[in-house]
């Protein structure tokens, strides 16, 4: 059982107010900065989102509280995203913020959105320094939805006197779009590029130059009905600086950036399933994961997945699963 998910929300007339629970393991993936306990160990009874919004005129709303990203293409919801396995775009982050914000809807076209939050993915801020984050919406035609995303912050832990030094600073510009091609045929992309240099939530980077990363994934469905669906996903994504989680398997045993880093090309087929009148969602899905050779300590060939005798020899890795999602 991956996750538990319970969500509230109250409307009027210009006010709305939201509050998303996430219980169990896979909370922990999308919350992992939000510990709670008495140790502080574990999001597993998380507060996913828990934020109002103010209706100040019809085109303009405010947004003060916990809430999640405007990045990526995909989200923790499980029923809403397509694939049941998440792209490594989506794992890198970030995943919500703390703040305020404000949308601005020039029309059902275009819209802007531009906010101040705490820092990225931390329920406590680690500075004093704030996060900028912002959003571009504009829907070139019918069916075709264009989003260009960004957030900048300083993460270094904080001085003497609790100001961040200014060689820390972490970037994303982001590109979401999707487009409805037909009443069955669906196209997304989603490509990104980050960087970040010095000390990072009180974790220092590789390089006190910045360190960058990307990628890039397309996504596309076909329903065959109403019933059944069918998906794909081609991704790459490149942490060869070894800056963001994805390293490589020899990465504790090295800290320096050459040896740390690598990218990875994934490829993963879903299908969906619905039955018992929309509620009952199965994905049967099937993923490989190709990574790229690096060197190791020996300056040999280092391969990153294990044989079934536990030896590292294997450059791919190939998975099939299950998922079964119930909503109402």
């Amino acid at each position: 059982m991956g996750l538990v998910q319970t969500k509230f929300n109250y409307v009027n007339k210009n006010s709305e107010v939201v509050v998303d629970l996430a219980f169990g393991p896979n909370a922990d993936l999308g919350n992992y900065g939000n510990l709670v306990g008495p140790l502080g160990t574990s999001t597993s009874l998380a507060i996913k989102q828990a934020y109002f919004n103010y209706k100040a005129t019809d085109k303009l709303t405010f947004t003060m509280g916990q809430f999640g990203t405007h990045i990526g293409y995909e989200v923790i919801d499980a029923p809403v995203n397509y694939n049941y396995s998440l792209s490594n775009l989506f794992n890198n982050g970030p995943f919500y913020h703390i703040g305020v914000k404000a949308n601005y809807a020039f029309s059902d076209k275009v819209s802007l959105m531009a906010g101040v939050v705490n820092n990225v993915d931390n329920l406590n801020d680690n500075n004093r320094s704030k996060g900028i984050i912002s959003q571009l919406f504009v829907s070139p035609a019918n069916g075709w939805n264009v989003y260009l995303n960004w957030i900048g912050s300083n993460e270094a832990a904080p001085g003497a006197k609790g100001n961040a030094p200014s060689g820390s600073y972490y970037s994303l510009f982001d590109l979401t779009t999707t487009y409805q091609v037909t009443d069955k045929l669906f196209f997304g992309l989603n490509a990104a590029s980050g960087s970040q240099k010095g000390d990072f939530q009180s974790v220092a980077s590789p390089s006190e130059k910045a360190a960058t990363w990307g990628g890039a994934a397309l996504y596309a469905n076909y329903a065959v009905n109403s019933n059944i669906g069918f998906g794909v996903r081609i991704e790459h994504f490149d942490n060869t600086s070894g800056v963001r989680g994805l390293v490589n398997k020899y990465a504790i045993d090295s800290l320096t950036t050459g040896s740390r880093g690598t990218s990875v090309n994934s490829i993963t087929f879903t299908s969906n399933i619905t039955l018992a009148d929309g509620h009952l969602i199965l994905k049967p899905e099937f993923r490989i994961d190709m990574f790229k050779k690096f060197k190791g300590e020996d300056d040999e060939d280092r391969q990153q997945f294990e044989n079934s005798e536990g030896v590292f020899t294997k450059d791919s890795q190939s998975t099939i699963g299950l998922a079964a999602i119930y909503k109402f």
